[in-house]
């Protein structure tokens, strides 16, 4: 039987930044002004409770590769291998795990913003 590798998520979590150009707030708000698509995946009741970004498409994370893989039946409109896309998450955990697997579908330019919701919303940025 072959041996299995075991990761930690703090090393799955540095292999998946590793493969990232991270964007800091002020650079996901001019990605988006350049027209990258900004992608919130939070759950629905942080996006309450915390507020929301003007101009972000909504996709919860459970779904989110079926919406944006270009060869699924299930995705956006929009969805393309060049497609400029910045994820975010509430602190840039899940979005950058996330943003690693849109890489392994071809979607080129995938990214997410550096300390998520909570560093646009500490960088001044526009919010809902």
């Amino acid at each position: 039987m072959p041996e299995q590798l075991h990761r930690s998520i703090d090393e799955l979590l540095s292999e998946a930044r590793g493969r990232l150009e991270r964007l800091s707030a002020h650079e996901a708000y001019q990605a988006q002004q350049a027209g990258a698509v900004l992608i919130d995946i939070r759950p629905q009741a942080s996006r309450e409770a915390e507020g929301w970004l003007p101009g972000a498409v909504v996709v919860d994370r459970t779904v989110l590769e079926w919406r944006l893989d270009p060869a699924s039946d299930s995705r956006l409109p929009f969805a393309s291998h060049d497609l400029h896309v910045v994820l975010v998450c509430n602190e840039g955990y899940s979005s950058s795990l996330a943003a690693a697997t849109l890489l392994d579908l071809g979607i080129h330019h995938a990214t997410d913003l550096d300390g998520g919701y909570r560093a646009w919303k500490a960088a001044g940025l526009p919010t809902g």
